[in-house]
């Protein structure tokens, strides 16, 4: 029987699971997207709690493990846990106070409800700070400085953070487009980019399937795509010329926008300096009179 050589890493791991994805069950593609997009979560859990809250039974997360050439699901979980404590100086002990606080979740009351949320959150956007760079957040704001309108969509849960960005953009004097549901034109108006605009979307699981449509439309008529989602493995990501993975933390009524929101505004601010040409941008505001 030939030995498979499991990932020494997570950056291997992760490409692997990209090289496999398409050809994997659904059971190992739910598998795959949770490890991707809840990495922290996967470090600090056990394979029954992780498996409680994904509907599949902890045998498959091991005989996913062991078709990538580990022994079982604790090594795999050990390569996210190195990646865990090494993130970045004095995270660890974060992290174990994420792990605490997850384990107690079950025995708690109402009143740990914002405490949870919370150090979530910050896990989060420590993972935000991490994981995406100063040269992305310059391509991002370039992209979006070139383009002569930026067509804006997201739609349930991703419709806030489009709407933040119409609105700075609006304040920016930059010429924007928001995609809306409202009267079923989102599609057809999405069919007036041309090659000189950009196109933002924004869908996190379940993806919006109007969201998805307008992608893959935009993207035939080779319109830039600049995506923020949940996952690489997102069906967002293979359609844009750059992605903001924004892993999700799983909750049990809702999931926080506080990541998201936070590189959207991000962005807003680093096309604000390109546009002002000023080490200190200012977004103008709506004041009353």
């Amino acid at each position: 029987m030939e030995t498979v050589t499991p990932p020494k890493d997570y950056e291997e791991l992760i490409r692997i699971i990209h090289e496999r994805y398409e050809g994997m069950s659904k059971s190992y593609q739910r598998i795959a997207e949770y490890l991707t997009q809840n990495p922290n979560d996967v470090a600090v859990m056990s394979v029954n709690a992780i498996a409680d809250l994904r509907g599949i039974h902890a045998s498959s997360f091991v005989r996913f493990a062991q078709s990538l050439g580990y022994k079982g699901f604790k090594e795999l979980q050990g390569v996210f846990q190195r990646r865990l404590s090494t993130a970045a100086p004095g995270f660890e002990a974060r992290i174990k106070a994420l792990e605490t606080d997850l384990v107690k979740s079950d025995q708690a009351g109402p009143g740990s409800f914002l405490q949870d949320l919370v150090v979530r959150d910050i896990a989060s956007l420590q993972d935000l700070l991490n994981n995406v760079s100063g040269a992305e957040i310059q391509r991002a704001a370039a992209m979006m400085e070139k383009a002569k309108t930026i067509y804006l969509v997201g739609q349930l849960r991703s419709a806030p953070i489009v709407m933040l960005l119409q609105y700075v953009l609006t304040m920016l004097g930059k010429p924007n487009i928001l995609l809306n549901e409202g009267g079923g034109l989102a599609t057809h108006r999405a069919k007036l980019a041309s090659t000189k605009d950009l196109l933002i979307a924004v869908s996190f699981r379940f993806y919006a399937n109007e969201v998805v449509n307008i992608m893959e439309d935009t993207a035939s008529r080779s319109v830039p795509i600049l995506a923020i989602s949940d996952s690489t493995l997102s069906p967002l990501a293979k359609n844009a010329d750059l992605l903001f993975s924004v892993p999700e933390y799983e909750y049990t009524f809702s999931r926080s926008l506080a990541a998201p929101m936070c590189l959207a505004q991000a962005l807003a601010v680093a096309l604000a300096a390109r546009l002002q040409k000023e080490k200190a941008p200012r977004i103008p505001t709506v004041t009353q009179p």
